[in-house]
């Protein structure tokens, strides 16, 4: 598994897995996303994306559209992409990154810590606002200091291995006991009897 820039190839299959998510997608760039991809087989297994927003106060980053496709969670792969958007925020100049999630504590594990709405910059509370009437109306804000950005080691190491997990089978597998047929009797599987 590695995390690479988005390409532009990539716009479609990000539209669509962001809306099969309801994750934002406000100002879409594909250009500003990474996506992890297992190298063994080209599949792609998740994304994010660095929003950088200009005011006159200044600017901020935004860690936003965070998402793992069901198959690969729990294997590290978010934590990656999470790793990945941070160090892009720091090479652009960030010294501190924010996220506005309904999840915190998925983010917690890495160094975000909540931050009430009060004591946030007008652009960034702004922001969140945004944020809760748009797609997320339990959204909190959590800040990174980008420095400060902490790996699990055992999302390292289930990264290393990722794979995707077998899909569940949706509907339970049929017995002959559910069409009424005794299997120890029956000398057919549509005995009638006769």
């Amino acid at each position: 598994m590695y995390v690479r820039d988005a390409k532009n190839r990539d716009e479609v299959w990000l539209l669509d897995h962001i809306e099969a998510m309801d994750l934002d997608d406000v100002a879409f760039r594909s250009r500003d996303y990474v996506i992890a991809v297992d190298e063994a087989s080209n599949t792609r297994a998740g994304f994010g994306r660095t929003r950088i927003h200009k005011h006159d106060e200044g600017e901020f980053c935004e860690l936003t559209g965070i998402g793992v496709l069901t198959e690969w969670r729990g294997q590290g792969v978010g934590a990656h992409v999470v790793e990945r958007l941070v160090k892009t925020a720091g090479d652009e100049g960030f010294e501190r990154v924010y996220c506005f999630t309904n999840e915190p504590n998925y983010l917690v594990q890495f160094g975000f810590a909540p931050v009430e709405s009060e004591s946030l910059p007008a652009t960034v509370r702004e922001r969140l606002e945004a944020k809760r009437g748009d797609v997320m109306p339990d959204a909190v804000a959590l800040l990174l200091p980008v420095d400060a950005f902490e790996m699990p080691d055992e999302a390292r190491e289930a990264f290393k291995r990722a794979a995707p997990k077998a899909e569940q089978a949706s509907e339970p597998e049929e017995r002959a006991e559910d069409f009424g047929i005794d299997p120890e009797s029956a000398t057919y599987k549509y005995d009638t009897g006769r």
